[in-house]
């Protein structure tokens, strides 16, 4: 991984950095945050980001928000400065880190950002298959489509392809194409020029030249807009990219792995996606299945979820009862792993004495938000739920299924519209509106956030 020191090398902090590089991590430094921020607009990139507190964080983490540059910060500082930790951390610091530095708490930290902390796993044998497959194909440059339904670990499977190709030495580069305004994209992901529109105060690369040598991950391509998929072909043939406001084209060397939940053939056939752009990133197609139809994955998958929060949560890990694995297995899963992971955490949560009972799957009911709504029942649940209908406005049902059904998915508006059937468009609208009309819209789950 690679971390970005914003302050001076010398003395503890300087420490810090030797302890990361111990650690595994490429360092990269920079005297202020102006100079940070060139670096990462540079398209050098980091993985994390630890400022001296005597810098203004709050401006830091207001101007990553502001230009889209998606990296974690920690801030450092004397230990005994407790007044410093806290405006850091209100300031949007993920953590604070006292010095003298802690050798276990700066491995902790590079753990948490670390991509390693996300593996694949499997037993049962369609999934064998498909890495098998993977394996043979992940070594070359063809574009491959990674398609499945939301939450079936499409992103991880990329990222597999990246460290079995031959460009593992390489950046992994992932941009949601769904989590990402229309108008903002393409300057994500091919760079713009100062003063190309407004808000463009600095040359900032993108994506495409930020993954030169490695590989970029174009995650739901098929929520692309039909003017940028001209664009993105153009690309990927002239192996160049023209910054937004640039006056010459860049020649970029990247590998592209796409991604959609949507059955693409038809997003062709609708006229919503290329068929020469289909046709170029479809030289493979690697298909994940969903959860319910590889069983033997439910227990595995469970057994490491509950493994991982109990370790997080400082609890003892509790095996499943009968009961309790038998509800797993019944369950249809809409949301694939990502469902699979939320109900662990919560039964890791709840449990109590010797097992993880089937009393401590809850697998759907009521949101949280429904009762902020009004209501005392969800308006349609997530499992088709009937009840408290009558009375209500379809104007109002539709809101209270929407609402609760991306409470249901711990806020991922990409997995609610999966569920819900409708594009993130349509999804994004709706919000926009309950959000105006006052109403409480749970807010992006933590992937999703990282990705605006």
């Amino acid at each position: 991984m690679r971390l970005l020191i914003i302050g001076t090398l010398e003395g503890q902090l300087g420490n810090a950095g030797q302890i990361a590089i111990s650690h595994g991590a490429d360092v990269l430094q920079a005297d202020d945050v102006e100079k940070g921020l060139a670096v990462l607009r540079s398209g050098q990139g980091a993985d994390l980001v630890m400022i001296d507190v005597k810098w203004d964080v709050g401006l830091l983490v207001q101007s990553l928000k502001s230009e889209r540059i998606n990296t974690p910060v920690v801030a450092c500082g004397i230990g005994a400065d407790t007044q410093a930790a806290v405006r850091a951390i209100k300031a949007g610091a993920r953590e604070y880190i006292p010095l003298p530095p802690n050798a276990d708490l700066i491995a902790a930290v590079l753990a948490a950002v670390s991509e390693e902390s996300h593996p694949i796993i499997l037993t049962d044998e369609s999934m064998i298959n498909l890495l098998a497959l993977a394996d043979k194909v992940a070594s070359s440059d063809a574009g491959i489509l990674v398609t499945g339904e939301s939450g079936t670990g499409k992103e991880l499977l990329a990222r597999y392809l990246h460290d079995k190709s031959r460009r593992s030495g390489g950046r992994f580069i992932a941009v949601n194409c769904a989590a990402i305004p229309e108008n903002l994209l393409e300057s994500e992901l091919f760079g713009h020029e100062k003063g190309a529109f407004t808000g463009a105060v600095a040359r900032r690369i993108g994506r495409f030249e930020e993954a030169d040598g490695g590989t970029l991950l174009l995650d739901e391509i098929s929520e692309m807009d039909i003017r940028l998929q001209a664009k993105m072909l153009r690309v990927i043939q002239e192996r160049e990219v023209d910054r937004v406001g640039g006056s010459k084209p860049v020649k970029v060397n990247v590998r592209i792995i796409a991604t959609s939940n949507r059955n693409m053939e038809d997003e062709v056939a609708k006229g919503n996606f290329r068929e020469d752009l289909f046709f170029r990133l479809n030289v493979v197609n690697l298909v994940i299945p969903p959860l319910r139809e590889r069983p033997k994955d439910i227990e595995a998958l469970a057994a490491h979820f509950i493994a991982k929060y109990a370790e997080a949560n400082d609890v003892r890990a509790l095996p499943l009862s009968p009961k309790a694995k038998q509800k797993l297995l019944n369950h249809s899963w809409p949301g694939n792993v990502r469902e699979l992971e939320n109900t662990l955490h919560r039964a890791v949560l709840f449990a109590g004495g010797e097992m993880i009972d089937a009393d401590n799957i809850h697998i759907a009911g009521p949101s949280p938000f429904a009762a902020t709504q009004g209501r005392t029942a969800p308006a349609g649940g997530v499992d088709g739920e009937r009840g408290g209908l009558v009375g209500q406005t379809v104007f109002e049902v539709e809101r209270g299924l929407i609402i609760d059904t991306l409470s249901y998915c711990v806020g991922n508006r990409t997995h609610a519209a999966n569920i819900l059937g409708i594009s993130i468009r349509t999804l994004r609208n709706k919000l926009k509106l309950y959000n105006e009309q006052g109403f409480n819209v749970p807010a992006p789950g933590d992937a999703e956030q990282a990705a605006v």
